[in-house]
């Protein structure tokens, strides 16, 4: 294994995972979404890391993708004042020596919310933990997919199909893709040290959605129903995985 790249990717995801551990506690109501990208931002830097998004080719318009209710994944950060009840995903990656290092997760804005809401959240986080107990050398892609969607569709909910996971390291997004569905014993065989993400992103209704044409970036649902999103960034090992963006 390559040890530069993973002791690097360790430190980062550690940065990252304590950083949206700090971003959960720092989400209240009556926030709007560009005053949370604007603290994401200054903590990347205060923390010793970069903003990954400024590095994109087609730059994105924020330090955080924040997708609110409807909207999925890669929402960008608008004037949105943030309402008790309200859903909001927040997906966050961030360069440190040399590395990307990727994760998500999904809250409730305040203590109010609808039952079919927290079940939502409960049961996608749960998949994602699912994925991730497959991981191991010698495992499929398909393996992580299979108990991912088989985990989602268990309690009811849309699969989304037209995003999925992705390996990571010099680059945001490489090979192998890691779609939140799958054949067990199917697709790429996972090798120790491979770095990959799992992120299932799961609907309250149709799994069905398109890109805003207002900016070009945010995914929404088609039905209007609530949206949610987890991701870690996973190390494979020969016998199991670490997973580098859980806060210790």
């Amino acid at each position: 294994m390559d040890q530069k790249k993973i002791s690097a990717m360790r430190e980062g995801g550690q940065i990252l995972g304590k950083l949206l551990k700090d971003l959960k506690s720092y989400v209240k109501p009556g926030m709007s979404e560009k005053e949370i990208d604007a603290w994401v931002r200054k903590e990347i830097v205060k923390r010793g890391a970069k903003v990954a998004y400024d590095m994109l080719g087609d730059k994105f318009p924020g330090a955080i993708c924040i997708s609110t209710n409807d909207e999925l994944v890669h929402g960008v950060p608008s004037d949105y004042i943030l309402e008790e009840g309200d859903k909001v995903s927040f997906d966050l990656d961030i360069f440190y020596n040399g590395y990307f290092t990727d994760s998500a997760f999904t809250m409730i804005v305040g203590d109010k919310s609808t039952k079919a809401v927290k079940n939502l959240l409960v049961v996608t986080e749960a998949s994602m933990w699912e994925g991730i107990e497959q991981v191991k050398a010698g495992a499929h892609i398909g393996d992580i997919g299979y108990a991912v969607e088989k985990t989602l569709k268990a309690g009811k909910l849309g699969v989304v199909m037209n995003y999925v996971g992705h390996g990571i390291g010099k680059t945001m997004h490489e090979e192998p893709m890691v779609p939140n569905f799958g054949r067990k014993g199917h697709g790429y065989k996972l090798k120790a040290g491979d770095t990959i993400c799992i992120e299932p992103m799961s609907s309250l209704g149709k799994a069905k959605n398109h890109v805003s044409k207002e900016d070009g970036w945010t995914a929404v649902l088609n039905d209007g129903s609530i949206g949610c999103h987890f991701e870690h960034t996973i190390l494979v090992l020969e016998d199991g995985y670490e997973v580098l963006t859980l806060a210790k």
